[in-house]
């Protein structure tokens, strides 16, 4: 059976990504508009009827534009966190109580065919969620805004075959940017975003064989370029020594625009 992934927005204008099957699939925040998500997965073939529900990272708007008409048109289930649902539900956001749906922090749940857990990442919001995502022997990972990989994150990211990372900026690049100082503090901070030195040291130490896929996402519109993001990442490999191999590759994923679709192959657990 295959377990496919594939980016339809990435970075801080809107994030939202789709994991399915054969038979259903789920939406990873909704970040950009419910029409722009509807049109993204038809493009890509994925009927919306096939959709088992939306998880939601953090209460960021980049995450979260569509959400409130995707559920209501669509009556989408939505997962997240008792603290993420309070930082979400405000008298402007007219979410139906009968689309909310609890999730525990590191514990499994099933939907869509996937098992799935919900786990803590450092971003400054209320509460920042990654989900770690299985079916069968394969496993995705998406941390898509963290300001360092923790203890809690680590061991997920670690175990992925398929790894959504963020890169969000190129140090010189925000360095010498227009932002005020604040900001660039901000985002520098364990509590902001990772930039592409940061990443690319990390999955330097980790990498293995059994990591297929790294897609590179989140990345800044004014403080990196897919060309730095994948340069940084490629120089820290080569001074680690390491090779890809023939099964394993790098994806920056775009902005605007869907990604191509990534296809696992996977074997089903026999109970």
């Amino acid at each position: 059976m295959k377990l496919s992934f594939c980016s339809l927005s990435s970075g801080s204008s809107g994030n939202c990504y789709y994991i399915g099957n054969e038979f259903y699939g789920i939406l990873i925040d909704a970040g950009i508009s419910a029409s722009l998500i509807r049109k993204f997965l038809k493009d890509i073939g994925i009927s919306m009827q096939t959709i088992m529900g939306v998880m939601v990272t953090h209460n960021h708007t980049d995450h979260i534009r569509g959400l409130e008409v995707l559920s209501r048109k669509n009556s989408l289930p939505v997962f997240t966190t008792g603290t993420i649902w309070e930082s979400i539900l405000t008298p402007q956001k007219k979410i139906s109580r009968d689309c909310i749906r609890e999730i525990p922090l590191q514990e499994k749940f099933h939907l869509a065919g996937f098992d799935i857990e919900a786990f803590r990442v450092n971003h400054d919001a209320p509460e920042t969620i990654g989900f770690h995502i299985c079916a069968g022997d394969k496993k995705i990972t998406i941390a898509t805004d963290l300001g360092h990989i923790c203890a809690t994150s680590g061991p997920y990211i670690k175990a992925a075959n398929l790894l959504v990372i963020e890169s969000n900026y190129d140090e010189e690049m925000l360095l010498n940017g227009r932002y005020p100082y604040y900001l660039k503090k901000r985002i520098q901070s364990d509590h902001g975003h990772l930039g592409n030195k940061q990443t690319s040291v990390f999955l330097a130490d980790i990498f293995n064989d059994e990591l297929s896929h790294i897609c590179l996402a989140h990345l800044s519109k004014n403080n990196n370029t897919p060309e730095k993001a994948l340069q940084t990442l490629t120089q820290t490999f080569s001074e680690k020594g390491i090779n890809l191999k023939s099964h394993q590759y790098i994806s920056i994923l775009k902005r605007n625009i869907p990604s191509e679709m990534i296809n696992l192959d996977y074997l089903e657990k026999v109970i």
